[in-house]
């Protein structure tokens, strides 16, 4: 292989891991996400560690767990010296490229108050060199691009209402496929990179879509038939969802249907609003693929194909509906449960890993791949073996992810209805070969789903029968939380000869 080592890190928003291997793929056509997938590694059970989006993007791009980086909410500072994929890239040469955005929350202690960074959480990651500012709630650069071409707006949020003035549900955007806010940005980063074809080079492409707002350019607004695609995965209706656990009358209430689109009056949970809603989820990601497209047709024709590491994820999932939610404060798979590519030069093409990973072992696989040591603090791990088609002797036989649901500024409606605290408004969720536990900090009953039998349409924390299995679970999540504490400096000693690090793992 040449010595030129590249690595182009793609990020799509809110995409679940059933649009390429599930309920949902024979539904949406992701052709170029399906051929890649056949000269590449797929890791079928790969899950994102914390939610939302903010949390997630820390977690993946420190390599730490929610309960050792602490940046658990949007808008929650991330600790300024935390040792990132950024930082780490930089000590290995590279120039760490960004294209789109990290969600990061700057840490108070170190900037004024009056520092733009203080007053967004959409501020890029320290340590990236913001190739184009592409963020939701921002994006400058593509509202000014759009003037250009001609487009008019008043309110930058005008661009997200269907057909302009919210009559259809999936009207399309008021703007053109080729000016979408996801092609803008494929074309920024295709205009960019030919420069650096002669040099080793890391960009992080991060796609927005198919988060909400839910609206999506002509041909992709209704591209799927509604009535042609499964309905969400059900109990019964609200209020059967509700009784199963105190947790699920506020994770019901949080985030409604109505709230991923803009501009649309009326908007009533009916089976037809919310399959036209899933309508045009897997049309944006359809969108995204034809893009992705792009990006990879551009790799083999420079000839970089086979000098670039390609990882191709989600952040964290998405409802869509499924329990008669939405959004990804929830405990359930759809809202973890993401996409994993990753293809190398020489890797076991078309190989599919069942073991579990976590979003955790990307920045420590990209490091590994590079030949730059992973920090102490990250607690995830290198993915290569896999790559070459054999799993590690000791490799974890469960997957791990948390959920804080509590909101400093205001009480969140799981602190008002469950009366819980700052401290203890948050959970934990382990996943093994076939249960899964979710255990809470305030005082209330755990979570227990059995996928051997009726899975996440069953709670059987309270059956006698599994008593033995709540048990064992709930002490391998103990331990798992004891064995990874926050390592940064556990390993260093001082001593009379000087400091002294030893290597974990």
């Amino acid at each position: 292989m040449n010595a030129q080592r590249n690595v182009l890190f793609i990020i799509i928003d809110q995409l679940r891991a059933d649009c390429l291997h599930g309920a949902l793929a024979e539904y949406v056509d992701l052709p170029n996400m399906r051929a890649l997938m056949s000269e590449a590694v797929t890791f079928k059970r790969h899950f994102s560690v914390t939610n939302p989006c903010g949390p997630s993007r820390a977690s993946i791009l420190t390599g730490q767990y929610a309960m050792n980086h602490r940046s658990v909410r949007n808008g929650t500072p991330l600790r300024h010296d935390t040792p990132t994929v950024a930082s780490e890239m930089r000590k290995a040469g590279y120039l760490p490229m960004l294209f789109g955005y990290t969600d990061t929350s700057h840490d108070p202690r170190v900037h004024s108050p009056d520092d733009p960074a203080m007053h967004t959480y959409e501020f890029p990651m320290a340590g990236f060199s913001e190739q184009v500012e592409m963020r939701l709630e921002m994006s400058y650069p593509w509202r000014s691009y759009l003037l250009r071409k001609g487009y008019q707006f008043d309110n930058y949020w005008q661009l997200y209402i269907p057909g302009g003035d919210g009559a259809r549900l999936n009207a399309p955007a008021v703007y053109r496929a080729d000016d979408s806010d996801t092609a803008f940005l494929t074309n920024r980063f295709l205009e960019t990179m030919p420069a650096y074809a002669d040099e080793s080079w890391f960009a992080h492409l991060t796609y927005i879509r198919p988060h909400p707002p839910l609206v999506a350019p002509a041909p992709y607004n209704d591209m799927y038939d509604p009535e042609t695609l499964p309905l969400p995965t059900r109990i019964g209706d609200r209020a059967d969802e509700a009784a199963v656990h105190p947790f699920f009358e506020a994770a019901l209430a949080n985030t409604a249907a109505a709230s991923f689109v803009i501009g649309c009056p009326k908007v009533t949970p009916t089976d037809e609003t919310i399959q036209t809603l899933r309508s045009v989820y897997l049309g944006l990601a359809t969108e995204v693929d034809h893009h992705i497209g792009r990006v990879i047709d551009f790799l083999k024709d420079s000839g970089q194909w086979d000098n670039t590491l390609l990882v191709v994820t989600a952040d964290h999932g998405e409802m869509l509906g499924d329990h008669h939610a939405w959004g990804k404060h929830n405990v359930y798979d759809a809202a973890y449960h993401t996409p994993l590519i990753v293809r190398a030069p020489g890797c076991a093409a078309g190989h599919k890993v069942d073991a579990p990973t976590e979003s955790i072992d990307l920045t420590p696989t990209i490091l590994d791949w590079v030949g730059q040591a992973v920090p102490n603090s990250m607690d995830g791990r290198s993915l290569l073996p896999f790559l070459q088609g054999s799993t590690p002797d000791d490799w974890r036989d469960y997957s791990f992810s948390e959920l804080d649901f509590a909101e400093p500024e205001a009480p969140s409606l799981w602190q008002k209805n469950l009366r819980t605290d700052l401290s203890n408004s948050c959970l934990d969720i382990l996943r093994d070969d076939r249960f899964t536990l979710v255990q809470f900090a305030a005082d209330l009953p755990p979570l227990l789903f059995d996928h051997h039998a009726k899975g996440e349409m069953a709670n059987i924390a309270d059956d006698p029968s599994y008593a033995a299995d709540l048990a064992r679970l709930a002490r391998q999540m103990l331990r798992h939380r004891m064995r990874n504490m926050d390592h940064t400096l556990s390993l260093d000693t001082i001593t009379s000869d000087g400091p002294k690090r030893q290597h974990r793992h």
